[in-house]
């Protein structure tokens, strides 16, 4: 169980060398000669926290802090994904453990947070793994409450009360196709459910602890490991009516709001992103509200100081120092105005926490604690291995004459991760096009298919032209020709030019996709990613593409592609 787990934290590692070079790393005051000689306080975050983060850094800031020799500091933010937090730190801490770098390394963080205790559970288990009994990461009865923010069902202001009824949501979520046959005064709408991927997201992983919680009527700090396979046939009967996962849960919550209910009617976000769904300046749009089930995770946010050999005497002073700035009454009450619950009981919530935001300013929950964090492997793994919705992507990958020298190397390096993550129970097809289209290669994720995928992507030379809009089309068929009901059916397009010798423009594309979108029962969405620089491709056309059925444009070069690529994978 720990080695699977382990391959996991590794597509993490990976992912966190390439976020490295490009993450949200905000301090304010553009004055770099001044802060060389002031200490920085580097607060490593969960994406949930990053505006509240990146706010107090700017306040903060200003008043140019010392600590209590003098000495001035000032503070960063960087925020990302709970499960790129630990994919850091851990990394950092087995390099340390390995002396390939020093305790004074730059890169190690001054304070740590993730949405959630379950993911906290997971960062001291994992760096006390490297460091047996030193207790670099703190318990977390030891680690401050900044913010809270429940986990809900989020969904439309006229579906909210159909599922309010519901003794257990996500029963109903396996027994039934739509909501009239949950309530007959109900439309007849599609029960379309999303989350993200537990391997990244606190939410996606807490959501899988109460689907597990929900089916074996048991608290999730009672869940054994034998549990997970006695009702892994429950969860993936939940799993199945999953239409899309993903990396991040306000792009995911952002997604449901830009593409409406024929995208998900129903999905499994953070109190605080219905509040950002109904703070939009379009008074037409969608009302959106918060169901509470009985028993969720509150999602607690701490800050956790490490007892590290990373952490100087100084930095640990000013790392308080934030903490407590933070905790101030003025402080509490930005992140009341963000949407997240304040740690200090005391503080007022102010008006986002009200009906006209869709939410309860006193929601009554009985809140969930984590499991064991070897019972979290299990679940990832049997995640992973088993209950997770099955996939049929097509990989669309140019390979005309354009992706010569470096361009070509890096795209075989990224199908090869690519390659290697597949799940035991997914596969893809590559369509590989220049000026012609070339035969679809299906790759399983055997070990037996991956073989045979790596010895096809080491074959693949440039040449040719670009027959973009063909072979999006091509690819389209194939799946329709080919489709799996009971999968996520997706095309992700990988192209460094413009369309050139396609018998159909745009236009005409643009009609074929729209039969077999998210308001057909084929549900066939795009992903397209341009490669390379700006101009060498149609950066509006890719977009256009995707847009059309309920995907998104990216952007990628041959330092990022593999990161890009990464997080697409995580969506199917």
């Amino acid at each position: 169980m720990g080695s699977k787990f382990r391959l996991i934290l590794t597509f993490i590692f990976i992912s966190f060398s390439l976020l490295s070079g490009c993450s949200d790393n905000s301090s304010v005051d553009g004055n770099t000669n001044q802060r060389r000689s002031q200490l920085e306080i580097k607060f490593l975050a969960g994406s949930d926290l990053g505006e509240f983060c990146r706010q107090i850094a700017e306040k903060l800031n200003e008043t140019n802090p010392k600590l209590d020799n003098g000495k001035q500091f000032y503070l960063t933010c960087d925020a990302k994904g709970s499960g790129d937090v630990i994919g850091e730190v851990v990394n950092l801490t087995q390099q340390l453990a390995n002396n390939a770098i020093s305790a004074d390394d730059a890169q190690f963080p001054s304070i740590i947070s993730v949405d959630g205790e379950i993911y906290q559970n997971q960062l001291i288990y994992q760096v006390d793994k490297i460091f047996p009994g030193e207790n670099l990461i703190p318990p977390i009865t030891d680690t401050p409450l900044i913010v809270f923010s429940p986990m809900v069902f989020m969904t439309t202001k006229e579906l909210a009360p159909v599922l309010e009824k519901l003794p257990n949501i996500y029963t109903a979520l396996t027994q039934y196709d739509n909501y009239q046959q949950l309530d007959s005064q109900a439309p007849p709408l599609p029960i379309y459910f999303v989350q993200t991927a537990p391997i990244r997201s606190n939410s996606g992983l807490q959501t899988l602890v109460a689907q597990f919680a929900s089916v074996s009527n048991k608290q999730p700090q009672d869940l054994t490991i034998d549990d997970i396979t006695k009702y892994q046939d429950k969860v993936k009967a939940i799993q199945e009516k999953v239409t899309r996962y993903g990396a991040s849960t306000a792009s995911l919550a952002n997604s449901m709001v830009e593409n409406g209910v024929f995208w998900a009617s129903v999905g499994s976000v953070y109190e605080s992103l219905v509040i950002q769904a109904n703070s939009q300046p379009n008074a037409s749009q969608t009302q959106y509200q918060a169901v509470y089930p009985k028993a969720t995770f509150s999602s607690n946010i701490r800050g956790i100081i490490p007892n590290a050999p990373w952490m100087s005497a100084e930095e640990k002073e000013g790392a308080q120092k934030v903490l407590d700035f933070m905790l101030t009454p003025e402080s509490q009450q930005l992140a009341a105005s963000l949407g997240l619950r304040p740690g200090i009981p005391s503080i007022s919530l102010g008006n986002k926490f009200s009906s006209q935001y869709g939410v309860n300013p006193n929601p009554n929950y009985e809140s969930y604690r984590p499991p064991a964090p070897e019972v979290v492997e299990a679940m990832l793994t049997n995640w992973q291995d088993y209950s997770k919705k099955p996939s049929q992507v097509a990989v669309v990958v140019d390979i005309s004459g354009s992706m010569r020298g470096q361009k070509i190397t890096a795209v075989q390096n990224t199908l090869l991760n690519y390659i290697n993550n597949l799940g035991s129970k997914e596969e893809i097809v590559i369509i590989t096009f220049s000026d012609q289209i070339n035969p679809p290669v299906i790759i399983k994720g055997t070990p037996e298919g991956k073989n045979q995928g790596i010895q096809y992507i080491s074959s693949l030379q440039a040449r040719g032209g670009t027959k973009l809009y063909d072979s999006a089309l091509y690819a389209r068929d194939w799946l329709r020709q080919n489709l799996k009901p009971n999968s996520i059916n997706a095309v992700l397009i990988l192209t460094d030019g413009e369309d050139s010798g396609s018998g159909i423009n745009l236009q005409q594309l643009e009609q074929e996709l729209q039969k077999s979108g998210f308001n057909s029962d084929e549900r066939i969405a795009f992903f397209t990613v341009g490669y390379g620089n700006d101009g060498e491709f149609n950066a509006q056309a890719l977009e256009e593409i995707a847009k059309i059925n309920a995907g998104y444009y990216r952007k990628g070069d041959p330092n990022t592609i593999d990161l890009v690529m990464k997080n697409l994978q995580l969506e199917f």
